[in-house]
């Protein structure tokens, strides 16, 4: 049985103006790593400032969640960016966040990119490495994605340490891969589906793909989403299972 150190992560900060989406403070109190939302799917300067604060009184590190430039999808639509645009981008993304986040005493640990985003750098090889060029001009910031992804491959060849992850509420293809979200059952609602899937990855590094095959995964992290449903619940619940299964909960990132 699989029992090393598992970080936990979540997508918080991704409201904007008066609008709010999920409950950081409470995820706060639960999770060892936030990744925030840097103002391009979500997120204003006052939201960023506000969960780097509270992430750092919390003792929670805090990563540049990086996306496209789209508000109105989200983050969740596909963008044919110009690579050397989007390496810029990504850059303005964490320089921005981490002004917020040295305001609040702490600094940008990690970034992860978010969404479309995320799904892109699994196999195209032009955004992958823009994201890592992005990057690698801000600093030597670990890297969070799919394991085996383009991504990660590239941020190992630029020096960056390669940071795989695995949902906790996210169904997957046999291919080990996310099942978009425009199909049936992409996403975990249920609090058992998602403690038994939490459950295996720790103990045993495994998945159940949306198939029923049994996919063997490496991982340092795992996701929780800030925006699913029951968020909270899911996230109080997946703690306490990991530590009455002698599971250690710690982040990845030690400064």
């Amino acid at each position: 049985m699989n029992t090393r150190a598992i970080d936990l992560n979540s997508d918080l900060g991704e409201g904007f103006g008066i609008w709010r989406l999920g409950d950081d403070e409470a995820l706060l109190g639960i999770v060892t790593s936030a990744n925030v939302a840097c103002g391009f799917h979500a997120g204003d300067p006052s939201t960023m400032r506000r969960v780097c604060g509270q992430a750092a009184g919390a003792g929670v590190a805090v990563g540049a969640q990086v996306s496209y430039r789209d508000l109105a999808g989200f983050g969740r639509r596909f963008i044919d960016a110009d690579p050397a645009e989007l390496a810029d981008e990504v850059l303005y993304q964490i320089g921005a966040l981490d002004a917020c986040a040295k305001a609040a005493g702490t600094a940008v640990e990690y970034v992860k990119p978010h969404g479309a985003l995320y799904n892109a750098t699994v196999h195209h090889d032009r955004q992958a490495q823009a994201v890592v060029d992005g990057v690698k001009a801000f600093g030597d910031l670990p890297v969070l994605g799919l394991p085996g992804s383009r991504l990660l491959h590239h941020a190992e060849r630029a020096g960056l340490r390669p940071v795989r992850e695995a949902f906790a509420d996210r169904a997957y293809t046999p291919e080990a891969t996310l099942v978009p979200r425009t199909a049936p059952n992409a996403v975990l609602t249920s609090t058992d589906a998602v403690l038994a899937q939490v459950l295996r990855l720790a103990e045993r590094g495994e998945l159940i793909a949306a198939d029923g095959s049994v996919l063997k995964v490496e991982i340092d992290s795992i996701c929780l989403h800030g925006d699913t449903p029951g968020a909270v619940e899911h996230a109080t619940k997946i703690r306490a299972a990991l530590a009455d299964a002698g599971v250690p909960v710690a982040r990845f990132v030690v400064r």
